[in-house]
Formats: structure tokens, sequence, C-alpha cells
């Protein structure tokens, strides 16, 4: 099966239940990873989530079909999550549907984020025709279909909104759905609404949490996070206190510098140079000149594998806040504090690396 980003949205649920391996592909980078997790709060089960990258398949063909058919570490069910560059993903694909077929037994559902591929990409000819696969391109989107796929945002996490809003959200967010998502559910979070209780969002609850990723007054919190400056830490959060701006501000321009790192690190993780990453990152405008020093020393503190945990402890974090909105701030406070204190042991540690 083979559908367009267009299609994708009414069919995510029952491709989740359906299909087994899942290919998601095209130049929308960040609606296809949009899809990923939608499909994954798709699943009837998800249960554990197992994140595997290209460098992981590459030598070990056969890792994808042995993780797929072991079971997770409490026994229950698992997902795989596979997030690779072009045709990393073939090999490791074509043999798992073989040894499925020569009666390897069932496979938990695979999903794979393939970046700088397309529908005519070797992966997605080898999914072509099978019943219980899929592949779906994700284009540019328009203002028009984000701004619907907004509002169909907001009705899942019970947040009504108008379509002016919608709009107003979708444009603002240069139509990333990723980024959408996010300031849909600072929404949900600011107004404490849910799918059982939804509240209608306003022009003022919008601009309380308005992004402001280059912001004076959130970014020093952020460089200070995880470029493990925990002396200024204490003194960053008392200042944003006294200038009242929420928890759901700062979370989400951690979130954005964690994403802008995760993605450098792919780039380095394939062999492109970090220079290069970070010229990519500000042609692509996401990263003004300004940051770009501490954007660079961020990517030399964090390497792929502690910002793979990292990404997950950023994830953890926001949905413990959109659980428990009136412990927000506490909980952000908690977070940024370790993630601080990690980044500073990174310190220590080449010291005394240096001096052995």
């Amino acid at each position: 099966m083979k559908l367009t980003n267009r299609e994708f949205a009414g069919r995510a649920a029952a491709l989740a239940r359906s299909a087994s391996v899942v290919f998601l592909c095209g130049p929308d980078e960040a609606g296809a990873l949009a899809a990923a997790h939608a499909l994954i709060a798709h699943l009837p089960d998800p249960g554990e989530r197992v994140d595997l990258a290209g460098a992981d398949l590459r030598g070990d063909p056969g890792r994808l079909g042995d993780e797929a058919r072991s079971q997770s570490l409490f026994g229950g069910a698992r997902h795989i999550l596979v997030r690779v560059s072009g045709d990393e993903a073939h090999d490791a694909v074509q043999t798992l549907l073989e040894t499925g077929a020569a009666g390897a037994g069932a496979a938990c559902p695979v999903i794979v984020h393939a970046t700088g591929a397309t529908d005519k990409s070797r992966t997605a000819r080898l999914l072509e025709g099978r019943g219980d696969a899929a592949v779906v391109v994700f284009w540019p989107p328009d203002l028009r279909s984000v701004t619907e796929t907004v509002r169909r945002l907001g009705d899942a996490a019970g947040v009504r909104l108008s379509a002016q809003l919608a709009e107003r959200i979708a444009a603002a967010a240069g139509l990333d759905i990723g980024i959408a998502a996010a300031e849909v559910e600072k929404l949900a979070l600011l107004l404490d609404a849910a799918p059982t209780s939804p509240r209608t969002a306003t022009a003022e609850a919008l601009d309380s949490i308005a992004a402001v990723t280059a912001d004076d007054s959130v970014q020093p919190v952020v460089d200070a996070v995880l470029g493990g400056k925990v002396g200024r830490l204490a003194d960053e959060l008392g200042r944003l206190a006294s200038q009242q701006l929420g928890a759901v501000t700062v979370l989400l321009a951690l979130e954005r510098r964690v994403a802008q790192l995760e993605r450098i690190a792919r780039e380095t993780a394939a062999g492109r140079p970090l220079a290069q990453a970070l010229e990519a990152e500000q042609k692509a405008r996401r990263l003004f000149w300004r940051d770009r020093g501490a954007v660079e020393a961020q990517a030399r503190r964090w390497p792929p594998a502690e910002i793979a945990r990292l990404v997950e402890r950023v994830a953890l974090l926001h949905r413990a806040m959109l659980t428990d909105s009136r412990a927000a701030s506490v909980l952000l406070r908690q977070e940024l504090a370790m993630i601080a204190r990690a980044a500073a042991r990174r310190d220590a540690t080449r010291v005394s690396a240096r001096e052995r």
C-alpha cells in the first residue's frame, strides 16, 4: 500500500492495526517523524519501544528481525522505531521479511522513518504490493492542509481551535507539523484541557505560550542546562520567575534545541563534518548566527548515544507536565537541574581523562 501525507491522516489508525512494516519517507521529514509518533499512539498495545538507527543495521541486517521477534524486558508487547538515512534499512527489512516467510515467527510492528528517501527508494520498492506493509510519502505541506491537521490535533488533545487560531499556529510553526503539535500540547497544558474535558482556546491563550526559541529571556536557561552551567541555572530560573515566564515556554525552547542537537548528531554520525551540519542548520534558518557557538559546544558535549537518551528524557518530562499541570513548574526545575548536572559531569570526565 502506498499513501501520501494527505491520505495518511484518515488511515493512520487502520495502518497501526494492520501493517507490520511502515516506511515513512519524502521531503517533509518533520511530517514523516510526526506520523511515526502518530502511528505509535494508534497501536492497540504499543508496549516497550526499541529505537534503532542506520548505524545499528548497516553491519548487522539480522538485528532488526531479532529485535522484532524478541520479547520485551517484562514479557509484554513492543514496537520498533527505526530512524535511518536513505536506504540504510533496506537489507534489514529484507531480512526481516524473508525470515518471516521462512517461518521465523510473528514480529512486532516496525516503523521506519527514512530521511532523504522517496517512494522510489529500494526499501519502498521492496514493500510494494505487500498487504502487511505500507509506504507513506510526505510532501511539503501547504497552509490549508497543516491548518486542518492542527485542528485535528486540537480535537485529540481536547483543545477547541477556531479556523483562525489553527491557521495562526500553522503559519507560526513554519508549516512544521511537529512544532505545531508542540504548540497544541502547550495550549492543552495551559488550559488544563483533555479529550474528556475540552476547553476553547483564545487568542490571548495562544499569545501567552507563543514559541520563543531565540528569545533572550529563555535561551540563556537552555544554554545553561545543556552546557552544564549548574551554578548559573538557579539565577536564570529566578530571573524567569521574576519575568513571569511559564514552564511551558521553557520546555518548548528546550525541546527545540534538543531536537536540533539530535538532527546534528544524526548528520555527524553519518560522517558529515560538524561545521557542515551547523552550516546546513543556518541555511535552513533553524540556527541564528549568534547561537552557533553555543550549539556547536553543546553538539560536542552531547555525543549521539547520549542525545538519544536526552530526547527520551525530555519527552518523558513533557508527558509528566501534561499529566500533572499543577506540578509542571516543579517537574521542569527538577529535570533541568538533572540535565545540567549530567552535562557538567562530562566536563569532569574529560578533565580526569586528560590528567591520567
